[in-house]
């Protein structure tokens, strides 16, 4: 979920949590177990296929989805909209882009455009909640539509029961990425201030993967949880951050999980006389934040491809309709860390696709049968 300026299985996040060794104390290998997970996010993204291969032009026929963003006012949904629609023109099937300005009766409007419109499938796509819309998700499948959801839940969160699926991204592991920069950068002494947002659907997961991973580094390192909710991020986040810093000096690390929130964050360590000395790690890839590692306002941003994610959520609502097996249930987009190392990559100014390469292209059109 990204706002405003804004896979692994859930065996692989067990696995993880056990390999911290959160039971009695941080591991002696606590630092090198961070690293690595670290430098396994430091390699340009390849593309592994999420599922077996499918004639997807056969299966999609006279097959039509109509896709709601949260709102295309965001340029996160307008990018991962743009993006499905390439991925659909592609395979050659229809596929209707709702424009809508994140206001709850053009989402009903949306909802009643597909159905009239004889759509087999809705996409709600970064951030619409399903409870939002219940009546109408019910109506929908009442009369033989599918619904799904993109880029909303957390691949730890249960798809609710009135969804046929849902393309899930990986919190958890974007906030363990968060949680190991910060105990690698300080020496494993970590003293973090994390702010979420409560409201936001994966906040929760996401929170905790972080607060969960610290205290498995280091179970006596400190850490605090400040939510700010959305509405209130211009004004809350940069007085909570000063408060912090003045009543506990020894903060080394701010933990934002939503990149966006950073543009608050930077004036408040200037303030404070602690811009360099306080560093920010945090999620999204967001262009105006990727700026901000190359001047070095943001130590880290844990990116993601918007192109790559829409091309992925075509693939899991295509399987979908077309009852392809094993179901495919998360998105299979990498996770990518940007940092002084590598941002040049990502464009100047930064871009929401550069610095990913392209190999979801040739992998997905492999996949579907195209080439």
């Amino acid at each position: 979920m990204k706002f405003g300026k804004q896979l692994a299985a859930l065996i692989s996040v067990a696995a993880f949590a056990v390999a911290l060794g959160t039971a009695g104390g941080a591991k002696a290998d606590a630092m090198a177990d961070a690293e690595a997970l670290i430098k396994s996010h430091q390699t340009l993204p390849d593309f592994k296929a999420p599922g077996p291969a499918f004639d997807a032009k056969a299966c999609m026929k006279d097959k039509k989805i109509l896709e709601i963003p949260l709102t295309m006012a965001n340029p996160f949904n307008a990018e991962i909209a743009k993006a499905m629609a390439a991925a659909a023109a592609e395979v050659g099937f229809e596929f209707k882009n709702w424009d809508n300005q994140l206001k709850v009766d053009q989402w009903v409007q949306g909802m009643a455009a597909a159905i009239a419109g004889g759509y087999n499938l809705i996409d709600l796509q970064g951030g619409i909640p399903p409870a939002a819309l219940g009546p109408q998700i019910d109506e929908a499948r009442g009369k033989g539509l599918k619904v799904t959801t993109t880029h909303l839940y957390d691949v730890t969160q249960d798809i609710p029961p009135n969804l046929d699926g849902s393309a899930r991204m990986n919190y958890t592991r974007a906030g363990q990425l968060m949680a190991a920069w910060a105990f690698t950068k300080t020496g494993g002494k970590p003293n973090v201030v994390i702010i979420g947002s409560d409201e936001i659907v994966p906040t929760a997961p996401f929170v905790k993967s972080i607060q969960d991973t610290l205290k498995g580094y280091c179970p006596d390192c400190k850490q605090q949880h400040v939510n700010v909710p959305v509405t209130e991020w211009a004004t809350k986040i940069q007085t909570s951050v000063q408060s912090a810093l003045v009543a506990d000096p020894s903060i080394n690390f701010i933990l934002p999980i939503y990149d966006s929130m950073s543009q608050f964050i930077v004036p408040a360590l200037r303030i404070t006389n602690r811009l360099g000395e306080v560093k920010i790690a945090t999620y999204n890839g967001t262009p105006f934040v990727l700026d901000m590692v190359r001047t070095g306002e943001v130590d880290m941003d844990v990116g993601e491809s918007l192109g790559w994610i829409g091309y992925a959520g075509i693939d899991v609502n295509m399987r979908i309709l077309c009852d392809i097996k094993p179901a495919v249930t998360t998105l299979n987009t990498p996770l990518y860390i940007f940092d002084k190392s590598n941002i040049k990559t990502a464009g100047e100014p930064a871009t929401f696709h550069d610095g990913y390469g392209d190999s979801h292209l040739k992998g997905f059109r492999k996949l579907w049968g195209l080439k």
